[in-house]
């Protein structure tokens, strides 16, 4: 699949996956093949923690947009962030910060689940209707979190029938269900059990919220090398070396599999990552990361 494609076809893109699968790095890969193509970017990070900051070189991200690369920026956005916002554009600035401080959204979140969701994907769409950016890239919790983020909207459309939250949670859903609007990338590893969970998370989410599905992207795939069944001879590594060439034969043979089942199991294009051999991720990474897609 062409990238560029993909990244021009709706206007909110959330990227999920299992805990471990390289999620932050992949939305960052993306945000800044976006930049790349003259696509104003925004990466939307949820809960401060991701590492986000670090693969571009920057100290941290705040509520406020922080530029990030050519025509990329991110922010942090969550709840306590949202409420406050929310109540401020409603008349209620007097008391908006003490509200906050006193824990009184985590008093509304026990009287109706899913409040905390909405109010994030309420200012998500808020985002995008203010045409704040080409392409909003959300790095989305991960994916046992993300279906019962994503299903939010539906639930309290349920439990509450009239007001304001009711005419939020509808009009989350409306952009969640626009194709044109949003679509889902969903991230795994080549190997089993990532592979297994992305798959019902797949059918989770378009049977149950009705979501489109982007493209998945395969995440830290290695390559294959010339001379691996090459004689070592007298080397005197000889024996490491054929160690090494045995592991990398295996772990090819294995990825090569689970791509495989994952293209039988799930009808989607692919994007394919390769495996940076690195314990830190910094901005030149984060470069051939993006040049690869």
């Amino acid at each position: 699949m062409d990238p560029a494609e993909f990244l021009r076809a709706s206007r909110v893109v959330i990227v999920a996956g299992k805990g471990g699968v390289g999620k932050t790095t992949v939305t960052a890969a993306l945000a800044r093949r976006a930049g790349l193509l003259g696509l104003r970017t925004l990466i939307v990070e949820l809960d401060g923690r991701s590492g986000l900051p670090e693969l571009f070189g920057v100290p941290e991200l705040g509520y406020q947009p922080t530029a990030l690369a050519d025509n990329v920026s991110g922010r942090t956005l969550t709840p306590d962030d949202a409420l406050f916002e929310y109540l401020e554009d409603h008349g209620l600035k007097r008391v908006s910060r003490r509200l906050v401080a006193t824990g009184a959204m985590d008093v509304v979140a026990t009287a109706a689940p899913g409040i905390r969701d909405i109010l994030v994907l309420g200012k998500v769409k808020q985002l995008e209707r203010a045409d704040v950016a080409d392409l909003i890239l959300v790095d989305a919790p991960a994916a046992g979190h993300a279906i019962s983020f994503l299903l939010s909207a539906r639930g309290l459309l349920d439990a509450v029938r009239v007001g304001p939250i009711h005419t939020q949670a509808a009009e989350v859903l409306e952009l969640l269900t626009d194709a044109t609007r949003c679509s889902v990338v969903l991230v795994t590893l080549p190997e089993e059990t990532p592979v297994n969970e992305l798959v019902e998370t797949a059918f989770a989410l378009e049977d149950r919220v009705g979501v489109s599905l982007g493209p998945i992207v395969v995440n830290g795939l290695y390559a294959e090398l010339d001379g691996l069944d090459d004689d070592p001879g007298d080397d005197p590594e000889a024996e490491a070396l054929t160690a090494a060439a045995a592991f990398r034969r295996a772990r090819i043979a294995q990825q090569a599999d689970q791509v495989a089942r994952l293209v039988d199991r799930l009808p989607l294009p692919l994007l394919c990552l390769p495996f940076v051999f690195e314990a830190d991720l910094g901005p030149e990474h984060l470069a051939t990361l993006a040049g690869h897609l």
